[in-house]
């Protein structure tokens, strides 16, 4: 396999065993103590440790791991702590989306005096803070799904709201991004499946937000080409490292994408990952058949235009089925209620919560709080829209 040096949206180096040139990356950002954040599933594999000595040869790594699945701005305080405390200069990200997120987040709020949520992508709160403080970041996906790497934002619930925000400036995008295949071969097919399916939500999404942003568009299109080409072979085979690269590289691209906006399949997700820790790529990939054939009308017509690249049959259905056969393939749960108690499920508050979600206000049509609940229900019920 070639390495592969891009610059868009940032610089990427991508290949297999490119994580051998972290140390140079180190140096060309001039970090000289980094704190390395990864979570705890991985802090103790073999591979990680071996990463973290070889850096330890060099210079002063200081460690942190404490946080969860689906992080909270606790997590993000004692990271930032930690990162003090030991006098650091940069982050290295390492792991899956909760990892990248919570070690920009550290980054970012290291140098900051305002609490986090002052933060929230509302607006112009970004320009609250002051960014000559954020501290370079090196990103090092070890999942293919949230293409946080490439992110100007960082997913972290408020603990006491239950309620997902996302805090966002310029600067939190990576410096640099390693994009290496190895370390991804081992991810289990559940994961797999998990996280390829939320990078086709990304860029899914992207190409049916309304507005006009072609290139967000063509870097979607190839996106969701790459996921249907690799996506159920991986799942298959995990030490197929062309097809890991691919969605590695789908992975950025969805999350480059995304800047367009995204829609009610994220609405849904966050609510149910904030109140019930529920994996964010599952819960996107529960909930996509059930937003594409509620937004049909208003889709259709991009939705025809993706099949046309994709190979399909130019129809809308013909879409609608090739997503709920990968589903199948990847032994995704068609209803919600698979993963959740449905006793527990209360529909009013996670309604209200997805109707203030971000994501709401790019979806295809407009959504009121009475839409909400109703896709909730159908996604309970297993009931796709007509």
């Amino acid at each position: 396999m070639q390495k592969f040096n891009w610059n868009y949206p940032t610089t990427i180096w991508a290949g297999k065993n490119r994580i051998e040139d972290l140390f140079l990356g180190c140096e060309q950002l001039k970090i000289k103590k980094p704190l390395f954040v990864t979570d705890k599933d991985l802090i103790n594999l073999s591979m990680v440790k071996d990463i973290i000595e070889k850096l330890k040869k060099n210079m002063n790594v200081a460690l942190f791991s404490n946080f969860t699945g689906n992080p909270i701005g606790e997590n993000v305080d004692e990271g930032v702590l930690q990162f003090k405390n030991n006098n650091c200069d940069g982050v290295i990200a390492f792991g899956g989306g909760s990892g990248l997120d919570v070690g920009k987040a550290i980054a970012f709020m290291a140098g900051q005096t305002r609490p986090i949520w002052d933060f929230e992508d509302i607006g112009d709160y970004w320009k609250r803070a002051d960014e000559k403080n954020i501290a370079p970041i090196i990103a090092i996906p070890t999942t293919a799904g949230t293409g946080s790497e490439t992110g100007r934002a960082s997913a972290i619930i408020n603990n006491v709201t239950k309620v997902k925000k996302i805090i966002f400036h310029p600067k939190i995008l990576p410096a640099i991004v390693i994009l290496d295949p190895m370390l991804t071969k081992n991810l289990s097919p559940r994961l797999t499946a998990a996280t390829g399916m939320d990078a086709l939500a990304h860029n899914l999404e992207a190409i049916c937000a309304p507005g006009f942003h072609p290139m967000a568009d063509g870097i979607a299109l190839e996106g969701l080409r790459l996921i249907k080409k690799s996506l159920h072979n991986v799942y298959k085979n995990g030490e197929d490292l062309e097809a890991r690269m691919d969605l590695l590289a789908a992975a950025c691209m969805g999350s480059t994408a995304f800047q367009k906006g995204l829609g009610a399949i994220h609405s849904l997700s966050h609510p149910v990952n904030a109140v019930f820790n529920i994996h964010h790529g599952l819960s996107n990939a529960i909930f996509m058949p059930y937003v594409l054939t509620y937004n049909k009308d208003a889709i259709s017509t991009k939705i025809v235009s993706i099949c046309d690249y994709l190979n399909l049959d130019k129809d809308f259905n013909i879409f609608l089925d090739w997503i709920l056969d990968l589903r199948k393939q990847l032994e995704i749960p068609h209803k919600i209620s698979e993963v959740i108690d449905k006793d527990k499920i209360d529909i009013d508050k996670l309604a209200s919560m997805a109707l203030e979600d971000p994501s709401t206000a790019t979806n295809p049509k407009k959504l009121s709080l009475n839409d909400m609940k109703t896709l909730y229900r159908h996604s309970i019920t297993g009931t796709l829209f007509s």
